[in-house]
């Protein structure tokens, strides 16, 4: 009997791990949809999405990384930083396929640069991305000559703003690097590697993965995705200005975390990270919609991520 309980709880710690989000996502989909007056209309969705079309494309490469053992805190200084960049080239040429893949190569390149400053320099992700973070808002603020900055034509503006069957371009956008992230994780053999990497360096060595590599990849790709985003969020608000600002990364992490990422490293699945963005998203959009205070809504969304911090401790535990 204690053995078939105990398999019992097992499987109830697998459950929770893989499909607790879905479980709760579902069940506050439903509450608001039953008690939410413009909750459950097409508009609504329409904007959630769009909302959510840059937090969704950072936070999936975000997974990527997490999963192998790293963070990165300079997201929010790419996001700020590439379109800037990508709008000084859009002014000094009018060409705008220029700018988006001059801004892109920026993302990628600073992402280079936390990969070698982690893999190379063996800094701690956390404290040499939160100095890299610096150099890149310093580099924000020098592009641009600490000025807010506007496109010179009005095509930038449509990158993120053209609607195909009446859902915006970032989102369509989103959706794409979201199946392009979770395909490199679960159809490659890079995606093996990542987490391999992240489980246990050193038997990931053994087994002739250049953890190294794994780990630069894995920055350089988010540097990418961040670049990317925030030149979608410079095109919809047309304009873009030098900040010293992190919320964005806060935002993705949390997704992230939300999803149950084992902030170890090693586990997590973009789907679940997906899922967990729209679960906030929807408690954001409900807070909102029903006139809850600003500072309740901070209160709450605290408790939520130390919840989901405080499961994925007990699932490791149990899983130990």
């Amino acid at each position: 009997m204690p053995l078939l309980v105990g398999d019992k709880m097992q499987k109830l710690v697998l459950f929770a791990r893989n499909y607790g989000i879905a479980v709760i996502t579902l069940l506050l989909f439903v509450l608001l949809a039953a008690t939410t007056d413009g909750f459950a209309t097409e508009r609504n969705f329409r904007n959630i999405l769009d909302q959510q079309s840059t937090v969704l494309i950072a936070a999936s490469f975000m997974t990527i990384a997490i999963i192998a053992g790293n963070f990165d805190v300079s997201v929010s200084a790419v996001f700020v930083t590439a379109p800037l960049f990508a709008l000084t080239v859009e002014n000094a040429t009018g060409s705008v396929t220029l700018a988006v893949l001059v801004g892109i190569i920026v993302g990628l390149a600073m992402g280079a640069f936390n990969g070698l400053v982690v893999t190379r320099f063996k800094v701690n992700s956390f404290i040499g991305t939160l100095a890299t973070s610096f150099m890149f808002f310093g580099a924000g603020y020098l592009i641009s000559d600490r000025s807010l900055m506007r496109p010179a034509g009005d095509i930038y503006q449509q990158i993120a703003r053209t609607r195909y069957f009446g859902i915006t371009s970032a989102t369509w956008i989103a959706i794409i690097v979201v199946i392009i992230a979770a395909l490199l994780l679960s159809r490659t053999r890079f995606g093996r590697n990542v987490f391999a990497t992240g489980g246990n360096q050193e038997a990931a060595r053994l087994a002739g993965v250049n953890v190294s590599r794994v780990q630069a990849t894995t920055f350089i790709l988010l540097g990418g995705a961040a670049a990317l985003a925030g030149i979608l969020n410079s095109s919809r608000s047309i304009s873009a200005q030098p900040s010293d600002d992190f919320s964005f990364v806060f935002t993705v992490l949390t997704a992230v975390i939300v999803g149950g990422t084992s902030i170890a490293g090693g586990q997590g699945a973009i789907w679940r990270t997906i899922t967990a963005a729209f679960f906030l998203a929807f408690l954001s959009n409900g807070f909102n919609l029903h006139q809850i205070d600003p500072i309740w809504q901070r209160l709450i969304q605290g408790m939520v991520i130390l919840l989901a911090v405080g499961v994925d401790a007990w699932t490791q535990r149990r899983a130990g």
